[in-house]
C-alpha cells in the first residue's frame, strides 16, 4: 500500500447530513470522488436528490433521504436506511446546523425558543447522530464519526452566542465520544470551518456575491481570502480514511491562518 493508497475510502458507506447544499453538499461530492457510496441527508428533498445525481454520475452509489436531524427517530432511521440501502455505515458526518431566523442579538435579547432551536439543531442533533451512527458501526467492526464544529466555538461570538456555545459543546462532545467509542473501533474526529459563504452566513450578515473578495482582508485573514466549501471536503476525507487510522478525538481547524 502507498501513501496515496491510505487516502482512498473506496467502498465504504458515508452518510452526510445536511447535505443538498455548501459544506454539506462539498463533502458529499468529496467523499463519492474519494470512492465512497454516499446517503445525503436533509429537509429539502429537491436539494439532496440534485446531489445524489451528481454522485452517481461520479460512477458511486447515492440515496437522498430527507431528514430532520431533531427528530431521533429520523435520525434512527437515516441510520438504518444507510445500513440496508447500500449495505453498511462506515463514515457518518453531522454538518447540518445554522439558525432559523438568522437574526443577531446579544444573549440578553436572545429568546428561550431561538436558544432551543440552536442547541437541538447544532449540539443534540450531533449527539443523536452518533448514537445512531455508532449502533450500526459497532456491529460493523468499527467507523470513523466526523462531526462539523466551527471557529465560533473558541473564542468570544457576540451576537451569535448560542451557535457558539452549542458549537463548543460539539467540540467536547467530540473528544467525549472519542475515548467511551474507542473500544468499538470508532474513530471521532471533527472539522472546524472559518468563514465560508454559505447560505447562513449570507443572511447573517447581509452580504451579496460582489463583497465577498473584499471579506477577507475586512476579517483580517492571513491567506486573504475567505473559505470555499471545497477548502473543508478534503480534511474530512483524510478523517475518513486509513491515513487517519491514530487519530480520533481531534478537532482540525481551517480558517486561513485567522
Amino acid at each position: 500500500m502507498t501513501i496515496l493508497d491510505r487516502f482512498g475510502i473506496e467502498g465504504q458507506v458515508a452518510v452526510v447530513t445536511g447535505g443538498g447544499r455548501g459544506i454539506g453538499e462539498a463533502i458529499a461530492l468529496g467523499l463519492a470522488e474519494a470512492g465512497a457510496d454516499v446517503v445525503v441527508a436533509a429537509r429539502r428533498t429537491d436539494e439532496i436528490e440534485a446531489v445524489a445525481e451528481k454522485i452517481r454520475a461520479k460512477g458511486r452509489r447515492a440515496l437522498a433521504v430527507t431528514c430532520d436531524v431533531m427528530d431521533i427517530e429520523q435520525v434512527q432511521s437515516l441510520a438504518r436506511q444507510a445500513q440496508e440501502g447500500l449495505g453498511g455505515l462506515s463514515c457518518w458526518v453531522s454538518n447540518a446546523g445554522g439558525a432559523d431566523d438568522r437574526v443577531a442579538r446579544t444573549l440578553l435579547e436572545m429568546p428561550e425558543k431561538q436558544w432551543d432551536f440552536q442547541m437541538n439543531l447544532n449540539l443534540k442533533a450531533v449527539w443523536t447522530g452518533a448514537q445512531a451512527a455508532a449502533s450500526i458501526m459497532k456491529e460493523n467492526g468499527g467507523g470513523t464519526i466526523i462531526n462539523i464544529s466551527s471557529q465560533a466555538a473558541n473564542r468570544a461570538s457576540p451576537f451569535n452566542g448560542p451557535y457558539a456555545v452549542a458549537k463548543s459543546g460539539v467540540n467536547n462532545l467530540t473528544q467525549t465520544l472519542a475515548v467511551e467509542l474507542a473500544r468499538y473501533n470508532i474513530r471521532v474526529n471533527g472539522v472546524s470551518p472559518g468563514p465560508i459563504p454559505t447560505e447562513v452566513f449570507m443572511e447573517f450578515l447581509d452580504l451579496k456575491e460582489e463583497d465577498l473578495p473584499e471579506m477577507g482582508q475586512r476579517l483580517n485573514i492571513p491567506l486573504g481570502r475567505i473559505g470555499d466549501p471545497e477548502d473543508i471536503s478534503p480534511a474530512v476525507v483524510y478523517l475518513a480514511s486509513e491515513a487517519s487510522s491514530w487519530m480520533t478525538g481531534q478537532t482540525i481547524t481551517i480558517n486561513g491562518g485567522s
